[in-house]
């Protein structure tokens, strides 16, 4: 399992669309390494124990005004100790609110970048900690394909060759569409949900034995494709066995794991004549009826019971 360590500031910037009121700062090299933020309130108050001074730091409508009301020399000495951590990454305005010139210059001496939206306190804060849970989550790169097939995100995996790509692209062709092909990157952003994206490298494309590298954006449109998909369902893909026994009826799910987490899995043999994608279909919409509360292995499991009743 691997971590995303750290996100720039400057993305932060990017997706947010900040503005920079310090941009004699590399803001390139200034580092959010935790998802969680700090209401700066209790510490312009000059209470600084339990400060976690490594978080994106807020600052509202209640903290500005406070600050206001101070004295030049008590700005100095309160915004000194404020920002003397040089740990933390950026200090961010909301509400379009203005820092004074004093809290702008202690912030470029001690290499803090300090932001401003126009967004209200709340809703920001809320968006901020969900984009950064996802950009930080723990990770891995597993080999797959991930396809999203009626709101479902599926996880096609198996065997080099095996077809994943090719059920891959007739999914596209009807009108499914490609998150990623070869590698998928997983994200863990919460106890119940697995999120895979594609690699920047490969984004939008497949590779088709003996055809070679096709660009689905390019061919398909955009509509068929997507960057980021929860994952649902894993499809695993594997050669017949003739001498092994399948399971037909499906009363009981079988479960493959990811950072912690189970997801329902599905173990597909494959043999010429089966059609690929209109089993990944049938399976993404049994996914959904199941987990809206129908299950028909379990209706089929009732009419079997009721009939012997019956006989009896």
């Amino acid at each position: 399992m691997a971590t995303n360590s750290s996100v720039s500031v400057k993305k932060l910037i990017e997706k947010m669309n900040l503005k920079n009121l310090t941009p004699e700062l590399d803001v390139e090299a200034l580092k959010i390494k935790q998802p969680d933020i700090n209401r700066t309130a209790l510490q312009l108050a000059g209470y600084y124990e339990h400060f976690e001074t490594s978080r994106v730091q807020i600052i509202g409508f209640v903290e500005h005004s406070y600050t206001e009301k101070l004295s030049d020399d008590v700005k100095r000495e309160r915004f000194e100790e404020l920002l003397k951590n040089e740990d933390t990454p950026c200090y961010i305005f909301c509400r379009d609110l203005i820092p004074s010139d004093i809290f702008v210059e202690t912030a470029k001496k001690h290499n803090c970048a300090v932001l401003v939206t126009s967004k209200a306190t709340s809703s920001f804060m809320a968006e901020i900690i969900r984009w950064l849970n996802v950009q930080l989550a723990p990770c891995i790169s597993v080999h797959g394909v991930l396809v999203d097939v009626f709101g479902e995100g599926i996880l096609i995996t198996g065997e080099s060759g095996i077809g994943k790509s090719e059920a891959a692209l007739e999914l596209v062709k009807r009108g499914h569409r490609l998150v990623s092909d070869d590698v998928v990157t997983i994200r863990k952003v919460s106890d119940d949900t697995l999120v895979g994206s594609a690699p920047d490298v490969t984004k939008h494309l497949i590779e088709l034995r003996g055809i070679g590298i096709v660009d689905v954006k390019a061919l398909y449109g955009v509509s068929c494709v997507r960057d980021t998909q929860s994952i649902d369902l894993v499809i695993r893909l594997e050669e017949w066995d003739k001498d092994r026994e399948y399971d037909r009826l499906g009363l009981e799910e079988e479960y493959t794991e990811y950072l912690g987490n189970k997801v329902v899995c599905h173990n597909i043999p494959i043999r010429p004549g089966r059609n690929l994608a209109i089993i990944c279909e049938s399976a993404a919409v049994n996914h959904r009826q199941k987990k809206m509360g129908y299950n028909a292995a379990q209706e089929l499991y009732s009419r079997v019971q009721s009939q012997l009743s019956k006989k009896d």
